[in-house]
């Protein structure tokens, strides 16, 4: 790896030169393979602090022998530097998904991109490839996870029991979305899922199913009905927790899910990745200090009132937007084996 042309300087231009990251320059699988290296976490966004670590990300071309040989790589992780890189393969899958925490990479500022040489600028050049309406199950579901692990942590008996169940049904029908994916299709029947006036007396409302299926390979139904069982499961649980020690983490978790849903907005309403948000910055900021919680460590009506508006913002978007429902795997196929064609005849530097 050598100093990428990166247009501009940044505070961190120099971060790649200290020791600790070595690896970069003489791991086997990095060196002169990597086409970029960017910041990720808070500073990407926009809403770092005096406490927040500096987190890097980075793609790196799969070497010949990956290609043609018989070696295999997909990521590089240095714990000590908190620094991911992702081969290049690997990341085209992630990509494809519209994985949130990879998909960012792509839309950082100009001066947060550390390392980005010719074949770095193609793959930003090119993320429009990747972008679908799988993004709104994809960030969706990274909301939701949030979401449940404010839930989790806080005292959840504490909320209405209709909000509770409407959560857990939210989490359900994410889950949902990829079973068709995951799992043989429902080719001779249906699994639906729905709340409706209890049946329970303890219940104001209640989640309940319908099912009708007939020869289905049954450990596809064993592992549908576990990942659904663990959503009520995790749900049903009253998490004990350090409440000093875990408020820092909650106001961030508070804060990613608010951001999950404007970088999805953007994606489907503009076909951008904007990862620093700058429209938002303040709001985020304060939700991340925990201006947004009461006294007693719970979340105030304002800010589920927040995460409500972008819900309906992201359902709008969802609804109107111009993305393909599957990216368009030939124009992928045809990048990929350019990319990997060149690696293979060594033009890369």
């Amino acid at each position: 790896m050598k100093n990428g042309p990166v247009k501009g300087q940044s505070l961190f231009s120099s971060l790649l030169e200290q020791t600790e990251y070595d690896f970069l320059r003489t791991d086997v699988h990095l060196g002169r393979h990597v086409i970029l290296l960017g910041l990720a976490g808070s500073y990407s966004y926009g809403t770092e602090n005096e406490n927040s670590d500096i987190d890097i990300r980075g793609v790196t071309l799969n070497r010949k022998s990956d290609l043609i040989g018989l070696t295999t790589f997909e990521q590089y992780v240095d714990d000590h530097t908190d620094t991911t890189v992702y081969a290049f393969r690997k990341m085209i899958t992630l990509l494809l998904n519209c994985n949130p925490n990879t998909l960012e990479l792509l839309g950082l500022n100009e001066e947060h991109y550390l390392y980005l040489n010719d074949f770095g600028r193609e793959l930003l050049n090119n993320t429009g490839l990747f972008l679908s309406k799988r993004a709104i199950q994809s960030f969706g579901g990274y909301a939701d996870a949030q979401l449940r692990r404010l839930q989790n942590a806080l005292a959840r008996d504490s909320y209405p029991q209709r909000e509770k169940e409407q959560h857990i049904f939210n989490s359900v029908k994410n889950a949902m979305y990829d079973f068709g994916r995951r799992y043989e299709k429902f080719e001779h029947g249906a699994i639906r899922i729905y709340t409706d006036r209890a049946v329970n007396p303890l219940f104001e409302t209640e989640l309940f199913v319908d099912t009708t299926l007939s020869h289905y390979p049954l450990r596809d139904y064993k592992n549908i009905w576990n990942e659904m069982h663990n959503i009520v499961r995790d749900y049903d649980k009253i998490g004990k927790r350090n409440r000093k020690k875990d408020d820092n983490h909650l106001n961030k978790h508070a804060m990613h899910l608010v951001r999950l849903f404007m970088m999805a907005i953007d994606i489907l309403e503009k076909g951008e990745v904007n990862t620093y948000r700058y429209q938002e910055h303040d709001l985020l900021l304060r939700i991340r200090r925990g201006e947004y919680r009461k006294a007693d460590g719970t979340f105030r009506d304002e800010f589920y009132e927040i995460v409500n508006s972008y819900e309906k913002k992201l359902e709008a978007a969802a609804a109107w937007t111009d993305l393909p429902d599957e990216p368009d795997m030939d124009r992928v196929q045809d990048y990929v084996m350019d990319v990997n064609a060149r690696v293979v005849r060594d033009e890369i530097w």
